[in-house]
């Protein structure tokens, strides 16, 4: 009995693990970065300069230059600066930045700032013209440190006094971006 009751429990074992083992096969895991949703006759991507609304000096350039060398960094397409003789393409604009205080010392001068930057992406078809991937109110926010002596609340004066926290936030915002559509988040 005592053997019986072994052998069944092994048996009942075996047939989980098979089953366990079949229904993970195909289950869609995938590691991020490694999987893309485009269609697979996208090859060049452009990726025209942003259009700058905001006070921001040259904002939208350091924005497209770090989205084009995020895209390159991933390595799967060409990625070109023009919008003609493309399969897919990537259009951006920034609407607004603003800077916020969030922390302040004891003389009520700002120590910590909010910086936030809104913007109109999207990616589309060239071949179907259909939109392949969109985001008409990507918010980024960033949290800096005050520079010693400085309370400015202009984006544009905060950048001038802080170029480290543009390409901080530029980077992070191309990472946001490329992620998205490649990872298909």
């Amino acid at each position: 009995m005592l053997r019986e009751a072994s052998s069944m429990s092994r048996m009942i074992l075996g047939v989980l693990c098979v089953l366990g083992g079949g229904s993970t096969a195909g289950c869609g895991y995938a590691l991020a970065g490694q999987g893309s949703f485009l269609p697979s006759y996208i090859q060049a991507i452009g990726v025209p300069d942003f259009i700058n609304r905001t006070t921001v000096f040259n904002l939208e350039t350091q924005l497209t230059q770090k989205v084009r060398a995020e895209f390159i960094g991933r390595g799967r397409y060409r990625i070109l600066p023009e919008s003609t003789g493309v399969d897919a393409l990537l259009t951006g604009e920034v609407v607004s930045a603003s800077l916020t205080p969030t922390s302040f010392t004891t003389q009520q001068i700002a120590s910590r700032y909010i910086l936030t930057v809104i913007a109109r992406v999207e990616l589309r078809d060239v071949r179907e013209n259909k939109v392949l991937w969109e985001n008409p109110g990507l918010a980024f926010r960033q949290e800096y440190e005050a520079q010693s002596g400085t309370n400015a609340l202009d984006p544009s004066a905060f950048f001038d006094q802080d170029r480290d926290a543009l390409e901080r936030m530029s980077s992070e915002f191309a990472r946001t971006i490329v992620s998205a559509i490649l990872e298909a988040f």
